[in-house]
């Protein structure tokens, strides 16, 4: 029998819901479609762009986001994106299809300035805001960003940058001024660009037009942009919104409909640049109705300050989070009744985690969901009596996105069997940024292969058990170890180097690496961490480096023992 989310009549209580919720006639009715010359199930009430989301949200009045103690409402918001979108068009030549990258930290500009670039039709790439000035020059050649939206700290890193092969106007943002440090490329202030009464400029919008590039890290050594359109990104939200009203329906019997009960507020403690902060987060909010609560760093106490003050229901972060949270010396004093669901995603959660969260909240139940930057975030998800009777399991999917399991050959296995996990659906992306090798590789008849070793139960219950790729997950980052390989053999000492996860209580995962000195020179492990601090975004240096004098182990065709050494490295304590 194959392992496939696909089900038909059922009596379980989970089935008979999706069914519910996505009937014909209801908002989440679902269609067959052709998209990228494959018959594909999508939303049938799906709006074509994004920018129609954008537009519905616009009847709001109320507070949007919360950022540390400032409020700002949807009306300032969207005026302020509408400015930016004027700006993008009119004084910087922005034009359909164009790159406009986003480099700074979380803050109202940098949604504002998501909205603006996604509602004229430009392709929106979010910078990771870790990343050093060469990350950071890679990307925005790679997609040939045509602007970027930056604030000072990495305006300063750009300032670092030399050898463009074609400079995107740089435009300061946050009142950094005119000027602010870039010697490559000169900046302006976005200050300068704006005006009171500038509105959105119209612009088509279709829904195979690319809306996103999202950079994740590379198997080669450099990073992908994983590319979505209007159609994929608009799909994941509702597929997200669904899931939520199977939900709502299997625990109180009936399906809210928009606008009534109260209004949700989420946390926001991920970066905006990852596919969870961005899409189910933030997205999804302006879909939802919710309110957005945002901190300027992470901070447990000064969250769980946000959470008792503004009535936060829906805490998403990564698992790490979430200890932070209960970890936290202010937890027993404040009063986090207002939590209905405490999760999020980008690593699996311990079970221990799963029953202290059970445990430790008045309300709050825990949650976990399961995707990918490809998948726009949607996945097998889970919460509550579920999650906790089943708390090894990143649960199931609504009937919108299948999943299979396969074995090595690509043959699809049975229930209970190991193989790898993938994905098909509307909401995946359409491949890689001028990437055909890597996007055929990843994507096959329609179906996108994870790269993640699980297995389903009889029910569609989705289980994680290791990865296929060679990556580290490090507090919800993903990080190649190739990657970081690749610049510590740029260290002329180098001779040999080995890069793998370790165990962490707290991250999952850390970074470790073995390395062998060539003849006649010699290198630290404070050496190396100095060389790649200056090289690689903090979370990417390892945390441990042995330096060794003998070759690295070596399998009959010539590769390095990976699992030999992590064992040998854990073992020595």
């Amino acid at each position: 029998m194959a392992s496939d989310s696909t089900t038909e009549t059922s009596s379980d209580p989970f089935d008979q819901a999706c069914q519910a919720v996505c009937a014909p006639g209801t908002m989440f009715e679902i269609a067959e479609q052709e998209v990228d010359g494959q018959l594909s199930k999508v939303f049938a009430l799906a709006p074509p762009s994004i920018r129609f989301l954008f537009e519905m949200a616009a009847a709001r009045t109320d507070d949007y986001v919360i950022f540390e103690d400032d409020r700002y409402t949807m009306p300032e918001v969207l005026g302020l994106a509408g400015q930016i979108g004027h700006a993008l068009v009119n004084d910087l030549g922005v034009e359909k299809g164009d790159r406009v990258a986003i480099a700074m930290r979380n803050s109202p500009h940098w949604i504002a300035s998501f909205i603006a670039s996604t509602s004229i039709g430009a392709i929106a790439v979010p910078m990771n805001a870790w990343w050093k000035a060469d990350e950071l020059l890679f990307a925005l050649e790679d997609c040939g960003a045509k602007v970027v939206l930056a604030d000072p700290p990495r305006i300063e890193r750009l300032s670092g940058c030399s050898d463009w092969q074609a400079p995107p106007s740089i435009v300061a943002v946050d009142d950094a001024g005119s000027g602010a440090g870039a010697d490559c490329v000169a900046t302006t202030s976005l200050t300068d660009l704006l005006s009171d009464d500038a509105t959105m400029p119209e612009v088509e919008i279709g829904p195979d037009d690319d809306m996103t590039i999202l950079y994740t890290s590379g198997t080669t050594g450099r990073p992908k942009g994983a590319v979505s359109t209007h159609r994929a990104v608009v799909n994941g939200l509702m597929a997200f919104a669904a899931r939520s009203a199977v939900n709502e329906l299997i625990s109180t019997g009936t399906v809210p409909q928009p606008g009534e009960g109260p209004t949700p507020i989420f946390m926001l403690p991920v970066p905006l640049f990852h596919v969870t902060g961005l899409v189910p987060v933030m997205l999804g909010s302006m879909v939802s109705g919710a309110r957005l609560v945002m901190t300027y760093r992470w901070d447990p106490d000064r969250a769980l300050e946000l959470i008792e003050r503004e009535g936060v229901t829906h805490f998403v972060g990564v698992p790490t989070m979430s200890w932070d949270l209960l970890e936290a010396k202010t937890f027993a004093e404040r009063d986090v009744s207002s939590l209905v669901f405490v999760g999020g995603g980008g690593s699996p959660m311990p079970p221990e985690l799963v029953k202290r969260i059970e445990n430790s909240f008045p309300v709050g139940r825990p949650s976990l969901g399961y995707g990918m930057t490809e998948t726009n975030a949607y996945g097998p998800s889970t919460s509550g009596d579920d999650f906790v009777a089943h708390p090894t399991s990143t649960g199931r999917t609504i009937p919108l996105v299948d999943m299979r399991v396969t074995d090595a050959d690509g043959t699809v296995v049975g229930p209970g069997e190991e193989g790898e996990l993938w994905f098909r659906g509307p909401n995946l992306i359409r491949g890689y940024w001028n990437r055909p090798e890597d996007t055929a590789a990843t994507i096959v008849d329609g179906w996108l292969r994870s790269g993640d070793v699980g297995y389903m139960d009889e029910a569609g219950r989705v289980y994680v058990k290791d990865r296929i790729k060679d990556m580290v997950l490090r507090g919800g980052e993903n990080i190649y170890c190739a990657e970081v390989e690749a610049v510590i053999y740029e260290h002329p000492a180098v001779h040999e180097a080995a890069v793998f996860g370790l165990p962490h209580e707290r991250l999952g995962e850390e970074v470790a690496a073995v390395v062998m000195a060539r003849e006649g020179a010699s290198v630290s492990a404070e050496d190396l961490t100095k060389f790649l601090g200056e090289r690689l975004a903090s979370f990417k240096v390892p945390s441990s480096i042995q330096i060794v004098a003998e070759s690295l182990p070596r399998n009959a065709s010539g590769k390095i023992l990976k699992r030999e050494l992590r064992d040998s490295v854990v073992e020595a304590g």
